[in-house]
């Protein structure tokens, strides 16, 4: 994707985090103004990933704060039933490797795999641990159910996703979701923002960057 000097984003995210879901508009609002000025790589953050413990009652309480936070700073929807579900377990890790998988097919099959992920389980209810529901989810972006299936239960596809989740620590990411503008394979590196933030100051902000190549004031919130 990038040559020498070619501007992109890397969009660290994880399709089961909630604050992720509350970007979602903002990473749709850049991508249509900036286009193919400034395509996005797709990393993976891991947030939970190999989580083995179903969610207790004081993890439920928690998660369902931070939920109720996103949908009034995001206005993003949430299916609040998936509270009754008994005995889940909250592992990152399913949902992030079909997101790998789908990505390659490309970083725009990537990206809409991450937000029909992000769709089905926030406001959907739907459980995106299982293989099952993933398949489904990546038929519905067109692609081939046991050619998916077969490539998500790979080991190769483990191995790629646990590079993704090594990236996003050597990037300093320490929560999701973090924005960096990159200019080459080897950048230079400028963090957009640290956390959810509206459109409305990014996409100025990233004018800015691609107009001067000057560096960017993290947005944070």
């Amino acid at each position: 994707m990038a040559t020498a000097s070619h501007p992109y984003l890397i969009y660290v995210a994880d399709p089961m985090c909630s604050w992720c879901w509350g970007f979602t508009p903002t990473i749709i609002e850049i991508r249509k103004a900036f286009g193919a000025r400034l395509p996005v790589r797709l990393v993976m953050g891991g947030l939970r990933p190999g989580t083995s413990h179903p969610m207790d009652a004081a993890s439920k309480a928690e998660t369902r704060h931070h939920w109720e936070h996103v949908e009034k700073a995001s206005g993003q929807p949430f299916d609040y039933a998936f509270f009754d579900r008994e005995g889940f377990i909250y592992d990152t890790e399913p949902a992030a490797r079909a997101v790998v998988v789908l990505r390659r097919a490309g970083p725009r099959v990537g990206l809409a795999g991450l937000m029909r992920i992000q769709r089905a389980f926030y406001q959907e209810n739907l459980d995106v641990t299982r293989t099952e529901v993933l398949t489904e989810l990546a038929v519905e972006l067109d692609q081939d159910a046991a050619a998916f299936r077969d490539a998500f239960e790979s080991e190769a596809a483990r191995e790629e996703t646990l590079d993704d989740f090594a990236l996003s620590r050597a990037f300093g990411v320490s929560g999701f979701p973090t924005l960096i503008a990159a200019r080459g394979a080897e950048g230079p590196y400028a963090l957009v923002t640290r956390g959810f933030c509206s459109a409305d100051p990014l996409i100025p902000a990233l004018e800015r960057w691609l107009d001067s190549a000057q560096g960017l004031q993290p947005q944070t919130q």
